[in-house]
């Protein structure tokens, strides 16, 4: 695992301030395993590129699976239309020839089953679009949900940043504190033996 900070010269610097060896080493171990704690609560939260990438390609498939059903549903009904056609001008030109009514007749029949069939090819349509759609606000919910959770871990990290800084602060005046304590009393120390011997 990574560490984006040089444990090393934390050491060195807790051991410029006071710390033995062995008392940096082991604050700096501490420090690395609650940085590690922390980004395996992180990593816990998150989804990774791959994941992602896979769920994207699903719904990509997904998607081709309904354009081949849209384009297999029109050429089938394409195909009856055309059929139904060529089989209506057949008995068109027979009726031609017995009554002009019968003629009206059926092409008014013609007219119908063709905005029957206009309906049904413009409800699938409607149909397949509305499926996209719903595939969509889908989609767009759940990217809203991962920048929601990728917005609360980087408040969690700047939370626990920010607890450190004060942590570090308040050692640093610590050791000011004993530091100055120390030089006092060796001060006081220095006056008693001046005053024993003079």
């Amino acid at each position: 695992r990574r560490l984006y900070f040089d444990t090393h010269a934390l050491v060195c610097l807790l051991e410029e301030n006071g710390f033995t060896t062995q008392q940096s080493e082991v604050i700096v171990s501490a420090l690395v395993k609650i940085m590690n704690t922390n980004v395996d609560m992180i990593y816990k939260d998150m989804v990774t590129k791959v994941q992602q990438e896979i769920a994207l390609q699903q719904v990509m498939s997904h998607i081709g699976a309904v354009k081949k059903d849209m384009i297999i549903l029109e050429k089938s009904e394409f195909s009856a239309l055309r059929s139904e056609n060529e089989k209506i001008k057949l008995e068109l030109q027979q009726i031609k020839k017995q009554v002009t009514d019968e003629i009206t007749k059926v092409r008014a029949d013609n007219k119908l089953n063709l905005n029957l069939e206009k309906s049904r090819v413009k409800e699938l349509v409607s149909l397949v679009t509305s499926r996209n759609i719903s595939t969509l606000s889908d989609l767009q919910i759940w990217h809203a949900q991962q920048d929601r959770a990728l917005t609360q871990t980087d408040r969690k990290i700047d939370t626990e940043v920010a607890d450190l800084k004060t942590m570090l602060e308040s050692h640093k005046l610590d050791n000011i504190k004993y530091l100055a304590g120390s030089v006092f009393t060796c001060l006081t120390v220095a006056l008693g033996f001046y005053r024993l011997w003079i």
